[in-house]
């Protein structure tokens, strides 16, 4: 698995001061997708168990940090190497809270509970799911580019059986 981007501190993947990792890999291929370098699985460079580690420290030595967030590319494409990273992460981050994006929508991800892309939905705290729509691009939009795509709370939907969708927690100036 490669990474075709780090941020150890955002604040435009999701709430709060977050560490933002991009995954490299996509077959979305999303029309007006603005980075479709990304969709090159071998882009970037090689996330291994040393810059994974890397990355965790640096997680767990910022005392300001409100969590992760996992994008791409399209992380699901890198399901079990993703779900490993965030195991790996909550061994010194228990609490690690997790964001994740996707080109597919909760509902295809939570129809295979048997598969990779289960497993790593089921290790996260909000999906930005859907395909980037170009036609419905809206810069206004929080933490996502076009209105088809929802923020999702994702243990209370797998939980409920139907989409429970994220509303901001935090108040900020």
């Amino acid at each position: 698995m490669n990474i075709c981007g780090y941020y150890p501190e955002s604040i435009n993947e999701g709430e709060g001061l977050r560490a933002s990792v991009f995954l490299s890999g996509c077959k979305h291929y999303c029309k007006g997708c603005f980075s479709a370098k990304t969709w090159n699985f071998d882009y970037g460079e090689l996330f291994d168990g040393k810059r994974q580690r890397e990355i965790i420290r640096e997680m767990a030595e910022n005392p300001l940090l409100d969590g992760l967030t996992l994008a791409g590319g399209d992380p699901f494409f890198s399901a079990a190497e993703a779900s490993s990273f965030i195991d790996l992460a909550r061994e010194s981050i228990p609490e690690l809270n997790v964001w994740m994006y996707t080109g597919y929508t909760f509902e295809q991800l939570a129809a295979r509970p048997e598969s990779d892309e289960y497993g790593l939905l089921r290790r996260g705290h909000v999906l930005v799911d859907g395909r980037f729509e170009q036609d419905l691009r809206d810069v206004s939009l929080l933490y996502r580019g076009s209105a088809n795509q929802r923020l999702i709370r994702i243990p209370e939907s797998l939980e409920r059986g139907e989409v429970v969708l994220w509303e901001r927690e935090k108040a900020f100036m």
